[in-house]
């Protein structure tokens, strides 16, 4: 059933569909391992790194609802449900229980790490399939990119 009928080629379609759903689906499971984490962190810089972590899940929350709405506007039903995320993010398992601060930091540098070499690899799938979804996923990724490098820089000399 189309509800919305895409500017795009059915080949073009998939390939930007395809990219619009493996970002949603990663950007839905950084909100969530953020919130994990921010809700467990202890430590000599839990404060900071608590509202550093509250960033990531704005952030991640606000680009997941752009990716989806972007998948809308090109007739793609966006899936952000549970069970797809858990079987489709390409972000590794975070700790369970209180995480000290350090390893709070570490396991945000692995997640957003994870997630911005898929965004990364969909910035080129889209060049020329749509350059407007193209251009989304620039702007979310240099965004990740940006808490990447603070999160790394957080534990500067730890590690």
């Amino acid at each position: 059933m189309y509800v919305v009928k895409s500017p795009l080629s059915d080949a073009d379609l998939k390939t930007v569909a395809d990219a619009l759903q493996g970002a949603l689906v990663d950007l839905v499971d950084l909100s969530l391992v953020a919130k994990q984490i921010h809700w467990n962190v202890v430590g000599p810089r839990f404060r900071s790194v608590h509202l550093q972590l509250d960033e990531v899940v704005d952030s991640a929350r606000l680009h997941s609802d752009s990716v989806a709405e972007r998948g809308s506007a090109l007739g793609v039903s966006p899936d952000g449900r549970a069970a797809t995320v858990a079987s489709s993010s390409g972000i590794g398992a975070v700790p369970n229980g209180w995480v000290k601060d350090v390893d709070a930091v570490a396991a945000l540098v692995d997640a957003l790490g994870a997630v911005i070499v898929r965004m990364r690899e969909r910035v080129g799938a889209t060049e020329t399939a749509d350059p407007v979804s193209q251009d989304l996923l620039i702007g979310i990724t240099a965004d990740l990119e940006k808490h990447h490098w603070m999160f790394q820089a957080e534990n500067a000399g730890n590690g």
